[in-house]
């Protein structure tokens, strides 16, 4: 028996001392595909590769110095023409959320203001499988702190979005929604704070489909019908703030019948209002793109045929 176990121990000890000898030869010389490259050092041999990162695309919205990049699966704004960027804290896909199957690399027009002075994105968040809400994520000092102020709860989903100030007090947000065919929801919001809170209009009781819509100050506003083959312009005013809102009256002569069919947003000419009707989806008098120009003296509630305006005009 002591025999055996001095054997057994000769044995063990014989297999350490070749274990031993093998780890110092692997060690001192390893396999090729594990030789260090000349001028390599250890640590080097260990770093993983790092990711490149991408690099940010701006898209200019004001004199090329301010620009947002949807890239990442985020939203980048700058302010010095792309040398520094800050993260908008708004999941990217909120921001295309609703009726919308349009190109996702921009911004949804008029969903967003991006100016010096103040940051604004109109979109919709959801509350339950079934019911949404209506969000403005603002900044007023160019990114370094953010608001979310709720415009509405609950909202079907939205198609048109709009959102836009006059001022640093006074805003609006124009939406449609729950849309079938050629029927939907159409719905007007104002700020008197800032974007703070929102209060809804009185409706306008239309239920076409919303084309366009805004205000040119405080109390006048205009919201334009008709997407879908338009005849003539459907166009509603308000003079009290969206406490009433009335059909106003365009006056088309008769060469420009059904030629004249969709009424864009006003603007403040001298002592006037000045209004663009276009040929809607499927005009092609002279190409389709002249409109007609429209004048208003009595603060949009009736319009009065001016001229034809060119494309480039």
């Amino acid at each position: 028996m002591k025999k055996l176990i001095i054997g057994i121990a000769g044995i063990m000890i014989a297999g350490l001392t070749f274990a031993t000898i093998y780890n110092q030869q692997i060690t001192q010389n390893p396999p090729p595909s594990e030789q260090p490259i000349a001028g390599q050092n250890h640590q080097e041999l260990q770093k993983e590769p790092e990711q490149q990162v991408e690099q940010l695309q701006p898209i200019y919205v004001e004199d090329e110095t301010i620009g947002y990049a949807l890239q990442n699966n985020e939203l980048h704004i700058t302010f010095d023409k792309g040398e520094n960027w800050l993260t908008v804290p708004v999941e990217k896909d909120k921001l295309f959320a609703g009726e919308y199957n349009g190109d996702k690399e921009e911004l949804i027009n008029n969903s967003f203001i991006l100016t010096e002075n103040r940051v604004a994105l109109l979109y919709m968040d959801k509350l339950t499988e079934y019911e949404n809400k209506i969000v403005v994520t603002y900044s007023l000092d160019q990114g370094t702190t953010w608001e979310h102020a709720d415009v509405t709860k609950p909202y079907p989903a939205i198609r048109f979005r709009k959102v836009a100030f006059l001022n640093d007090t006074f805003g609006y947000v124009i939406l449609s929604g729950d849309r079938t065919m050629s029927q939907e929801l159409s719905s007007v919001f104002l700020t008197h704070d800032g974007g703070e809170n929102w209060e809804e209009t009185s409706q306008s009781g239309v239920t076409r489909l919303l084309s366009d819509g805004g205000f040119i100050d405080e109390k006048t506003g205009f919201l334009s019908y008709g997407t879908i083959n338009p005849e003539e312009p459907d166009f509603h005013v308000t003079q009290d703030g969206g406490d009433t809102w009335t059909e106003a009256m365009i006056h088309i002569p008769e060469k420009y019948d059904k030629i004249f069919v969709t009424a864009e947003m006003p603007v403040k000419e001298g002592d006037h209002l000045a209004l663009l009707v276009n040929q809607g989806p499927n005009g092609d008098y002279k190409g389709g793109k002249v409109k007609g120009k429209f004048i208003s003296k009595d603060n949009g509630k009736t319009w009065s045929f001016l001229t034809e305006v060119k494309p480039d005009e």
